[in-house]
């Protein structure tokens, strides 16, 4: 008898409240495709990063309130981005740990991702701007957070070097994509186990 074929990683989660309306769909076990629509192209941009790096494959729309400023959608896109991770991800036989050091030219990143279960985020970025064209880099902190609340990983960013903030944000998010595929990876050497001493995470 063949053995039965592995559940889907994929998950849909909807996030509306009165200040935005995100739906985000992910399967786990993607290319690397995206679609996005959300008002923003800089972050649609660093999605993108996610997805290809990351071979995730991501739906993500998003409608906000924009003409306040770009807060509650980054930071509810983070969170619902988590939200659906976490329904995916069954945690039993993966590697649960990864790291990525990426560089860009000058610019060099490292992200470390834990799936253990309890939400913490370690954020260590000095942008050389304020903003990239008209985005506000500091909401990359939101966006993050609410990641990190909601897929219940703890994470550690460290933006090692860089003189040019777009390519600070692009080595993370690169960083970030990469080191999420290595942790979600199955581990052959404990198919069926669940990665921890506890026997839960």
């Amino acid at each position: 008898m063949s053995a039965p074929a592995p559940k889907p990683r994929q998950a849909t989660v909807e996030r509306n409240t009165k200040e935005t309306q995100i739906t985000v769909s992910v399967n786990l076990d993607g290319s690397g495709k995206l679609e996005v629509e959300t008002g923003l192209p800089f972050l649609d941009h660093m999605l993108d990063q996610i997805a290809r790096h990351g071979l995730v494959d991501l739906a993500i729309k998003a409608a906000g309130d924009l003409e306040i400023d770009a807060h509650h959608t980054v930071e509810d896109i983070g969170i619902t981005l988590g939200q659906a991770v976490n329904k995916a991800l069954d945690k039993t036989g993966i590697r649960r740990y990864g790291h990525a050091y990426v560089p860009l030219d000058e610019a060099l990143s490292r992200v470390v991702i834990d799936f253990s279960g309890r939400p913490g985020l370690d954020y260590h970025v000095q942008f050389v701007k304020g903003t990239v064209g008209n985005f506000d880099v500091d909401l990359f902190h939101e966006f993050f957070q609410g990641f990190v609340n909601h897929a219940m990983v703890t994470l550690h960013i460290d933006n090692i070097r860089g003189a040019n903030a777009h390519h600070q944000i692009e080595t993370i998010f690169k960083a970030f994509g990469r080191a999420l595929r290595v942790a979600m990876e199955a581990d052959p050497r404990q198919s069926g186990v669940i990665p921890s001493t506890k026997g839960t995470l």
